[in-house]
């Protein structure tokens, strides 16, 4: 095998009876401590055979590289440590030995599961979908997520609508933002899904019009802009605290709230609607 050959089968084969994405980290991480370039990564997971070990072994024997890989069933482990022994390939077990310490540390036996790490059972789907509603129903964009979401947030802009949705999603919650704004007409959509959980945000006027001009600067804009004075955040605040009445919906005053102990607030709202 010529130079040229040799560098293009330098490989890390990465595998596992799940995934595979934890050795494929590992994988990453060391070739981030070295110069060389050239050395790719492929990754197998779902292993379930032992032909298929035999075969991912035979691979890396032809090229010019090593194998890392996770795999919980013992059975799996050992063929991978007996094929490589045969073929004078270099395997890293990238999880037995740390398995075989708690072992020997606590007296506990695993519970050979693949996957546990990356399980993906019925609340992260809940959650993924959540994540996927909030953004896009994110800023009144879709009115008919006012319809759709279990939990709708109104106020003026900079009332940290968007954070708090996307917080709020992260925990399973479908959510919807619609800002507020004294010449645009909240769709009719707001009103036409009764059971659903309504929160007004307010801002201490002071503190809005601080946030607003930081805004602007962050975005190369002039402070004098009109999005950042007195009379128009007065006249913004009023017309949505006059909205959130007529809506009849808890309101809650962000001023000098973190997103966590907001939103702490607004589950424990529809944890009583339930």
């Amino acid at each position: 095998m010529n130079e040229s050959q040799r560098q293009s089968d330098r490989t890390i084969i990465v595998c596992s009876d799940a995934v595979g994405e934890t050795a494929e980290a590992v994988a990453k991480a060391t070739l981030r401590q070295f110069t060389q370039d050239g050395i790719r990564i492929k990754r197998y997971g779902h292993l379930r055979t032992e032909d298929e070990i035999a075969a991912i072994v035979r691979e890396s024997a032809e090229g010019d590289g090593f194998i890392a890989y996770t795999l919980v069933q013992p059975e799996l482990r050992e063929m991978m440590r007996e094929e490589a022994n045969k073929h004078g390939v270099r395997a890293v077990d990238v999880m037995g030995p740390m398995m075989q310490a708690y072992i020997d540390t606590f007296g506990t036996f695993p519970k050979r599961q693949p996957g546990l790490l990356h399980s993906m059972d019925e609340n992260y789907f809940r959650r993924m979908e959540a994540i996927e509603f909030a953004v896009r129903y994110d800023d009144g964009k879709d009115a008919r997520g006012l319809i759709e979401a279990q939990i709708v947030l109104v106020g003026v802009s900079r009332t940290s609508k968007t954070p708090l949705s996307i917080f709020l999603s992260h925990k399973g919650y479908k959510v919807a933002n619609l800002p507020l704004m004294p010449e645009v007409k909240p769709p009719v959509e707001l009103r036409m899904e009764p059971g659903k959980l309504i929160v007004g945000l307010q801002m201490q006027p002071e503190r809005m019009l601080d946030v607003r001009t930081e805004r602007l600067k962050s975005l190369g804009l002039p402070s004098s802009a009109a999005y950042a004075t007195n009379e128009r955040i007065q006249a913004e605040l009023a017309y949505a605290s006059e909205l959130m009445q007529e809506l009849g919906c808890p309101v809650i005053d962000v001023t000098n709230r973190a997103i966590e102990e907001t939103a702490g607030i607004i589950i424990g709202m529809l944890n009583e609607m339930n």
